[in-house]
């Protein structure tokens, strides 16, 4: 018969399931909606430019009048006191501002309300606890944009490179569709590692498949999607100045070659072709191999 599990074994297959959960959870926030990635004015400088929700103005850290609680589902910004969760009692007064707040989040950057359950509850599920623009590699603490995740690749992203990233996160780092580890058609993708993979080399022994989900990567452990599903695209490599591409009316590469030298034909009304061909009418460089001479054939006199 299996041993009986003692107490702290139970707590701690207890603790880790809750963190399997919490992860999990994360996973499916939506953090456009989220209260503490939240669009926010400063009431102080008024800056045209919008930030997320935080403690401190980005540009001239101020603190604003009214704090968002960053756990709250609506973005709690007054304490009506209805239930007996506050840590610190207020009955019949209705707390706003500093009064309302309880703790400044260390991952996200805004203030999260003096209730318990928020307290308790917001740093272990804070949705931007490791949010790094895959990018431009900057934290919440760097810049004072809002935080985003790429709906292919589900990584986070700055404000400023959302739009970039997801135009081209569907393309392969490879020339091909065949896996990676062999020469077969890749029926899954892993759009983290930008990588192709057959039904059997999607087998890992590190990450398990769970029931009723797509197969891991083996290399990064991320859900694969089927490539049929997806618009994805192949690498394709462009080298030197052949492939440059036109700004306005200026051109690169040999375009931009081509291009001057008609301007320059076109421009120049005293030069003509038949002007260019009479220049080497009476040139004479002497007998040449070219000519079907050698230096060894000519006779000496």
């Amino acid at each position: 018969m299996p041993k009986k599990k003692t107490g702290a074994r139970k707590k701690a297959e207890n603790r880790r399931e809750r963190e399997k959960q919490l992860r999990a959870s994360r996973s499916t926030i939506d953090l456009a909606k989220h209260p503490c990635n939240a669009s926010m004015e400063c009431d102080k400088c008024q800056r045209s430019r919008r930030q997320k929700n935080r403690a401190f103005c980005y540009f001239c850290s101020s603190v604003q009048k009214l704090p968002i609680c960053a756990q709250c589902v609506k973005g709690k910004t007054k304490c009506m006191m209805k239930s007996s969760d506050c840590v610190i009692k207020h009955a019949g007064v209705y707390s706003t501002g500093l009064a309302m707040v309880g703790a400044i989040c260390d991952f996200c950057e805004a203030w999260v309300c003096h209730g318990r359950k928020c307290l308790s509850t917001h740093a272990c599920a804070c949705p931007l606890t490791d949010a790094e623009c895959v990018e431009c590699e900057r934290g919440v603490w760097d810049h004072g944009g809002r935080i985003f995740s790429c709906s292919f690749c589900h990584n986070f992203l700055c404000e400023d490179d959302q739009f970039e990233h997801q135009a081209s996160c569907q393309v392969l780092e490879a020339e091909t569709f065949k896996c990676v580890s062999c020469n077969r058609l890749g029926q899954h993708s892993c759009l983290r590692c930008k990588a192709c993979f057959c039904d059997e080399h999607t087998r890992s022994k590190v990450f398990k498949q769970e029931k009723g989900k797509q197969p891991p990567c083996p290399k990064c452990g991320h859900e694969t999607q089927e490539t049929k599903d997806l618009s994805m695209s192949t690498r394709s490599l462009k080298f030197g100045r052949q492939t440059g591409g036109e700004e306005g009316d200026e051109a690169s590469g040999y375009d931009a070659y081509w291009k001057n030298l008609s301007s320059d034909k076109c421009g120049d009304t005293s030069y003509s072709d038949t002007e260019s061909s009479d220049l080497f009418t009476n040139l004479n460089i002497g007998r040449t191999y070219a000519s079907g001479y050698a230096h060894y054939e000519e006779q000496e006199n």
